[in-house]
Parts: C-alpha cells; sequence; structure tokens
C-alpha cells in the first residue's frame, strides 16, 4: 500500500490549515458562489419535474415515487425517459411537505449546502488519492497533501460548469449522485484501514461501498460509476500496480509477471465482489426500466442518429472536445445544447475536425505522463484525475447506449474533480519549477479562482428567472431552436404575443413540433384562425402522439363553433394520453352547451373512470345531470367535488342552485352564502342568493 508523501505539495502557493478550517473554508466559498440563487424561481426543467409533478404533492400516494420516473410519468409508459431517481424525488417532495407548497427558497437552499457539503468532502477524496491512507496509532488518517488536496476542492467548489446544478432545481440528482458517489468512495478506502497490508480488509466495508453505490444510483444512473473509481483505486493504490512497468515486462521483456508481484492476495475478491454488486444493480435497473431503453428523437441527439459509422464517432469526439472546453474555459454556458446548437461534422474537411486532435493529443499526452513518468507521484496523481475525469462521464458518452441531449452541464458534476485533480498538480508543478515566479504564479491562481467565484454569481443570477435564463442562452446557442422556443413562450406568457411569434419562428427551422404548437397558441389568441390551424397540424406532423397539441386544435375549433371537430380533436387527445383532465373536461362542457346532455353525462362517467378524483369534471357532471333534473345523483358529484377541493366558490353555488331547484331551500341559503363567503361577486350567486331570500320571507308569511 503506497503512504509515500508526494514532494510537491509544500510547493503550492496556499496556507496549510487544519482539516476543520479547510473544510469550513471550501464550504464557504462554495457557499459565495451560489448564494445569490437561493431566491431565484422555477426554471426551465423544474416545471415539468417539480411544479407538474403530482409525486411532490402529499396527497399523492407514497407508493408512486418508486412506479414513476423523475418526472412523475409511470415508468411502464412508451414515453417515459425511464430517468429512476426515487430518492431525489423524495428530497423534493421533503421540501414541498416543509414549506407547505412550492415555494422555491427551501429547494434552492438545499442545493446550496448539497454543493457545500460536497465540496468540503473533495479535500478528503483528494487527500487519499493524492496521498494514499496511511494512518498513526490510533487508526487516524495522516494528512500528507494539506495544501494540494485544499486547491483542488477549492478548483472543485467555484467551477461555474457547476452553475446548472446548484442553481437549477432538478440538478438536485446530480448533488445527492455527487454526494453518495463520495460516501461510497470513502467507505470503500474504509475497507484498508484496519492494517497495513493489502490482504487485510474489512468486508463490511465493501458492502457497505456498495449499498452507497445503490443509494447514489436511486438519485441518478451516474452513481454506478463509483465502482469504476473504486476497482482503480485498488488496483492502483492498494495494490500499487506500476502498469508502465508491467507492459514493458510482458511486450518488451516478453516476462511473465507471477500473482504475488502485482495481484496481492485478495484483490480478485475485492473485485468480484464489486463485479457482482454492479452486475446486481444493472439488472435491477434494467427490469425497473420495464419497456426498454427510452426512446430519443434525431433533435436531442442528432449524432447519434448518422448512418455513417465513421461521422458518428466524429460528432461524438467533437462533443467530447467541447465538453473538455467547458471544464476548461467555463465561460459560455447555455441551458441547453440540442437542436441545431451545435451542427454535425459532415465531412473531414470541416475545419472542427481539429479540435477532434486537440482534444485526443492531449489526452495522449497526459496518458503517456500518467504511466510513463518516473515519478510515481505524478504518475499516481494524473492517472487518478483522468480515472475521476472519464468514468463518471461514461454514461453520458454515447458509449453504450443513446442518451437524449448533445451536451449537458450537469453530468460533468462529477468529472469535474479529476479535472481539479489535474489542475490543482500542474499549478503545483509550475510553482515547483518555476520557483523564481512563484508570486506571480500565486497571483495568476488567486486570479483564476476570483473569476470563477464571479463567474459562478453571474450565472447563478441568470439562473434565477426564466427570462434572464433563456435571454442568455441566444448568443451562446443563437442557432438552437429550444432557446429561440423558451424565449418566444416566456415572452407570450408576459403577453407580448408579437415579440413571441418572431422568436417563435426562429424555432421552427428544425421542425420542432412544441414551437409550432405554441405558435398556434399566439396565433389563436391575435385571432389569426387559419394560421394557428397549420401551425398545430404543422406540429402534429412532427410529432404524431401529441395529446397537447390535439387539446389546443380542439379549444381552436371551439372558438370556431365547429364543435364536431373540436369533440374529435379532444377524443384523440384522451386516446392519446387517458388522463387528459383538460380535454376530457371540454368535452363534457361543449356537449353540455350545445344541449346533447345525454352523451354529456357519458362522457363524464367515462372521464372518471379513468380520473376518479378529478374535482373538474365531478363539477361539470353534475351540472349536466342537474340539467336532467336527476337531482340527487347531482348532488353527490357536488358533494364529491367539495371534499376535494372545499373551496370552490362556483361549486358551492352551482350546488345552491340545484338545491334552489329541488326545493331544499335550507340547504341552498347554506350554500349560497358559502359561495359569497369565499368569492364576493360571484357572477350571478347574490342574484340567485336574493331571490331565496324573498322566496324564504314568502314562506315565512304563509306560514305565519
Amino acid at each position: 500500500m503506497v503512504h509515500s508523501e508526494p514532494y510537491w505539495d509544500h510547493h503550492v502557493p496556499l496556507p496549510k490549515l487544519g482539516s476543520v478550517h479547510s473544510r469550513l473554508f471550501v464550504a464557504l466559498v462554495a457557499l459565495v458562489c451560489f448564494i445569490n440563487s437561493y431566491d431565484g424561481d422555477f426554471v426551465f426543467d423544474d416545471s415539468e419535474a417539480i411544479i407538474n409533478n403530482k409525486d411532490l404533492n402529499p396527497a399523492t400516494p407514497l407508493n408512486n415515487i418508486w412506479k414513476n420516473d423523475f418526472w412523475g410519468s409511470n415508468l411502464s409508459s412508451n414515453s417515459s425517459h425511464k430517468s429512476y431517481r426515487p430518492l431525489t424525488v423524495l428530497t423534493f417532495r421533503l421540501n414541498y411537505l416543509l414549506a407547505g407548497g412550492l415555494h422555491p427558497v427551501g429547494f434552492h437552499m438545499l442545493n446550496i449546502g448539497l454543493h457545500c457539503i460536497i465540496s468540503a468532502l473533495m479535500i478528503d477524496v483528494f487527500a487519499i488519492l493524492i496521498g494514499g491512507l496511511a494512518c498513526d496509532e490510533k487508526a487516524t488518517r495522516l494528512a500528507h497533501v494539506p495544501k494540494a488536496s485544499l486547491l483542488a476542492a477549492l478548483f472543485f467548489a467555484v467551477h461555474p460548469v457547476h452553475t446548472e446544478s446548484v442553481a437549477g432545481i432538478v440538478g438536485r440528482a446530480d448533488l445527492l449522485c455527487a454526494l453518495f458517489f463520495q460516501l461510497s468512495f470513502l467507505s470503500y478506502c474504509r475497507a484498508f484501514q484496519g492494517g497495513d497490508k493489502s490482504d487485510s480488509f474489512s468486508v463490511s466495508w465493501i458492502v457497505i461501498s456498495l449499498l452507497l453505490c445503490a443509494v447514489a444510483m436511486l438519485c441518478k444512473e451516474q452513481g454506478i460509476t463509483v465502482l469504476g473509481v473504486n476497482a482503480a483505486f485498488d488496483i492502483l493504490m492498494i495494490c500499487n500496480l506500476n502498469i508502465y512497468e508491467l507492459t514493458h515486462r510482458l511486450l518488451v521483456r516478453r516476462k511473465a509477471v507471477g500473482d504475488g508481484e502485482w495481484i496481492r492476495k485478495g484483490l480478485l475478491v475485492r473485485l468480484a465482489l464489486l463485479l457482482f454488486g454492479g452486475s446486481l444493480l444493472l439488472y435491477a435497473r434494467w427490469r425497473i426500466m420495464g419497456t426498454g431503453p427510452p426512446a430519443f428523437t434525431e433533435v436531442d441527439n442528432p449524432a447519434s442518429f448518422a448512418e455513417n459509422v465513421f461521422l458518428r464517432i466524429v460528432n461524438y469526439n467533437y462533443y467530447y472536445s467541447l465538453n473538455a472546453w467547458l471544464l476548461l474555459c467555463p465561460w459560455w454556458l447555455c441551458f441547453d445544447w440540442s437542436m441545431g446548437c451545435v451542427p454535425l461534422i459532415k465531412s473531414a474537411s470541416d475545419w472542427r475536425i481539429v479540435w477532434l486532435l486537440l482534444l485526443w493529443a492531449c489526452l495522449i499526452g497526459l496518458i503517456r505522463q500518467a504511466l510513463c513518468s518516473p515519478d510515481s507521484s505524478k504518475r499516481r496523481t494524473l492517472t487518478f484525475g483522468l480515472v475521476l475525469l472519464v468514468i463518471p462521464f461514461i454514461p453520458a458518452s454515447n458509449l453504450f447506449f443513446r442518451v437524449g441531449f448533445v451536451i449537458a452541464e450537469r453530468v460533468l458534476y462529477l468529472s469535474t474533480a479529476g479535472f481539479c485533480l489535474i489542475l490543482a498538480y500542474a499549478v503545483a508543478y509550475c510553482c515547483c519549477c518555476w520557483r523564481r515566479h512563484k508570486k506571480l504564479l500565486q497571483a495568476a491562481m488567486l486570479a483564476l479562482l476570483g473569476m470563477n467565484v464571479v463567474r459562478c454569481a453571474l450565472r447563478s443570477q441568470q439562473w434565477r428567472t426564466e427570462q434572464s435564463l433563456f435571454t442568455s442562452a441566444l448568443s451562446v446557442c443563437p442557432l438552437n431552436a429550444k432557446v429561440h422556443y423558451n424565449v418566444g413562450k416566456n415572452l407570450a406568457d408576459r403577453g407580448n404575443q408579437s415579440a413571441a411569434i418572431r422568436y417563435y419562428r426562429e424555432a421552427v427551422r428544425p421542425d420542432f413540433a412544441a414551437a409550432w404548437m405554441n405558435l398556434g397558441i399566439v396565433q389563436n389568441s391575435l385571432k389569426k384562425f387559419e394560421e394557428a390551424e397549420q401551425s398545430y397540424w404543422n406540429a402534429i406532423k412532427f410529432r404524431k402522439k401529441y395529446p397537447d397539441c390535439y387539446y389546443n386544435l380542439g379549444r381552436l375549433y371551439a372558438d370556431l363553433n365547429r364543435h364536431v371537430d373540436a369533440l374529435n380533436a379532444w377524443r384523440n387527445a384522451t386516446m392519446l394520453k387517458p388522463d387528459h383532465s383538460l380535454a376530457w373536461n371540454n368535452m363534457v362542457i361543449l356537449l353540455d352547451n350545445t344541449g346533447n346532455l345525454a352523451q354529456a353525462e357519458l362522457i363524464g362517467k367515462e372521464a372518471l373512470k379513468i380520473l376518479p378524483k378529478d374535482h373538474t369534471i365531478m363539477f361539470s357532471l353534475a351540472n349536466v345531470l342537474g340539467k336532467q333534473q336527476k337531482y340527487k345523483e347531482s348532488e353527490g358529484f357536488f358533494l364529491n367535488a367539495l371534499k376535494i377541493n372545499p373551496n370552490a366558490a362556483s361549486c358551492h353555488g352551482n350546488l345552491a342552485v340545484l338545491y334552489h331547484r329541488w326545493g331544499k331551500l335550507d340547504f341552498a341559503k347554506k350554500h349560497y352564502e358559502l359561495s359569497l363567503k369565499l368569492d364576493p361577486s360571484a357572477p350571478g350567486t347574490n342574484e340567485n342568493y336574493n331571490m331565496l331570500k324573498r322566496k324564504l320571507e314568502q314562506r315565512q308569511k304563509t306560514a305565519g
């Protein structure tokens, strides 16, 4: 087992702090970077994962969390993204419960706190990877590299690419995954602190490490990659394998390597445990996915749909180079990199191939130094830097399965640790080689840290509102259809319809179905009905199964009094999405308004078989039954609706009208008063209440 103290630690231009003070300092710096996002809104993907996710509501059965994906869709559905992260959703639900509703401050504060904890724990991770597991007589690990681990952790804490994971609430998945990733790794390291020999290890701690890996996977799928890091640590640190020497013996000297030289006693057992645990977790994950992998479209990840294998590989590598650039120079950040943001490389003459060559030249140079350097400390640090950089990124690399994005800054959260470890070594190496310029190098290092803190603060500010987030992306990804779509939607939501149309028209260039639908919504609001209808049909052409678009098309037809067309559109919406409450309810209301009461009753009852707790459909059906003088049945639906939503003034008012017609005047009086208490300006309720009071007065006079 390697216990050497790297000679370069004392060259790091930072003061030597105690373990507690260094952790507090890193956590404080991390807090400064992202604190201004604490009172931001729910933005971008937060609307689907949090606002529209019924699994967060305490009224929803807790078991649903284990059956649904991250976005609240059933995992067995073909439309599910198969992102199974129940523990992350559970923390969202806890935020909802503690705050008494969807108040973003609590959500943001937990994200910021998690990043602070993870950044502080990175000191322990880096200290082990650089300095080993040497312990004193009391089994307390010795701090061989206090300054190097502190510098690497600072670089990690202030890296601007983390902004999406910290300031975006949906990034909670990456944060929780990273936390349990660290705990799993540290638990694996604890397995070797019982003795100084590599054949002395604790199976219990390895099992705990596997359990924490499972927890990390339940936060985000990327968590399983910790097993690869643990295996690399075991081989390179615990067994002290020198890959260069091993290769040299096998290929140059053609000398066999005995088991006792590098496969120490117990290594195969530990690797077998990791392999068995990882296989079990992957099998369980595959079974949970139900119907197989998710289906993504070409606009989500165009390179993966390229027919030419060579061009597919070239574009994947181009994506890798862009990810590397984000780590190296995180100034151009965007909430979404799909839909035209990164045009495909379609020929070998494309100048962007230079970036691929540069990426691989740098990687080969690093690998050469990691394997061939005579300095064992340098080999170890660079090797573990590459391990941490590459292994957590593998699930996002398209190597084993297609992913639903081109570039996603959030998936770099863990890989950043490897980059920061290499960067910290580079700073120390420069200070060691150029001692005369140490003050200049120290100033440059502090300037880099300072710039990253400022960039984090600025980027966090942009993530506070959707308007600032979407607008910031226009200069980074001007070709991205989703950027233009979101800017347009934000403008439309704020009432600026004419400006919204301009951005929607830009967004529909790559056949973006959602942009076509929202363009139709805006055109409909401006009474450009023919253009709106065409936009809706364009959206359906590009996305055949689009229930929300059929719903909006039905609303357009209803406005034009094309009742049959409206009913057909809403029926299509409910066929594609059986729990489409608005489509069901609109069918009942339209049939009610056109006098087709019997058909309205049938549709309403059909809807309630699928949505038995939908109070809006109960309300509409109760109105239909009341008009048919089915008073008792109508009363039941009104009362059930009020059990679910007791503060609905319109429901109290219409129930009062039912009782009024039915002759139950005392009940009618009670519900009129409740309705007026909830909404004093409820239309028609005051008049009906006054009529009832006159009727009651006449009854009293007659009785007298």
